[in-house]
């Protein structure tokens, strides 16, 4: 009976390990100065939360924003499903914000009407080359329709991003454009436009052995609106 017990024991310990090396959790928090997105100012100082799971490459990601400061900054919920494999990715994204022109007056979750939903779904595509990364984006379904004449306007974001170290510290140089007319970038742009040019720095904070916090500063500026931005931010993580 020792043995069957002991036998057991050692194979709930083995799937425990396998799954603690399989699967993958993530849960963390963004702390920010001003919520600044693709060349848009979104609000001021927010609270963004992350929690995530993951295996082999496929991954599920709810991510969020809330206002600090501002009662009136929008409340926003993204569901990202994406995989990954080697450096190339995909992916499928569902916003959701409390208010949006055109959409729901009352801001419910799950209304999903063609011309009166508050979400908007995204694809994207992109490769890591390491040096570098190109992602492209695009609005295919949900609350993204041309001013005009009311048809989807297949809204669509492409960017690239060049990580590099300077003095110990980790930067990313960015730049995005719109790559042809949309009302959902720039406050509404007539053909290609450039969005953002920025550049970000991140530094591990020590605060003990086992614990450290992620500060990052970033600049940026949207040559479109001719706007520009000084961002800084924290992140908690266990």
């Amino acid at each position: 009976m020792k043995k069957i017990v002991l036998f057991a024991m050692g194979m709930v310990m083995s799937m425990t390990t396998f799954a603690q090396e399989e699967i993958e959790t993530t849960i963390s928090a963004d702390v920010v100065s001003h919520y600044y997105w693709r060349g848009q100012d979104l609000g001021g100082a927010s609270l963004q939360p992350t929690l995530g799971i993951g295996y082999k490459g496929l991954s599920l990601t709810a991510w969020g924003s809330t206002g600090l400061v501002n009662p009136d900054d929008a409340r926003e919920l993204d569901l990202t499903l994406s995989y990954t494999v080697g450096g190339f990715n995909i992916g499928i994204t569902d916003y959701w914000f409390d208010a949006m022109e055109g959409g729901d007056p009352d801001g419910r979750y799950f209304r999903y009407n063609a011309h009166s939903t508050n979400h908007v779904f995204e694809a994207n595509i992109g490769y890591d080359f390491g040096f570098a990364s190109l992602q492209w984006y695009t609005n295919f379904a949900g609350n993204d329709y041309k001013v005009k004449d009311g048809k989807r306007a297949y809204s669509s974001y492409v960017e690239v991003a060049v990580p590099f170290k300077l003095s110990a510290i980790d930067w990313t140089a960015t730049v995005g454009a719109v790559p042809f007319a949309s009302d959902a970038y720039n406050d509404g742009t007539s053909g290609f436009a450039v969005s953002d040019v920025s550049l970000k720095a991140t530094k591990d904070i020590k605060i003990t052995d086992t614990f450290s916090v992620p500060v990052f500063g970033q600049i940026a500026a949207n040559p479109c609106t001719q706007h520009a931005y000084l961002v800084f931010g924290f992140t908690l993580q266990p």
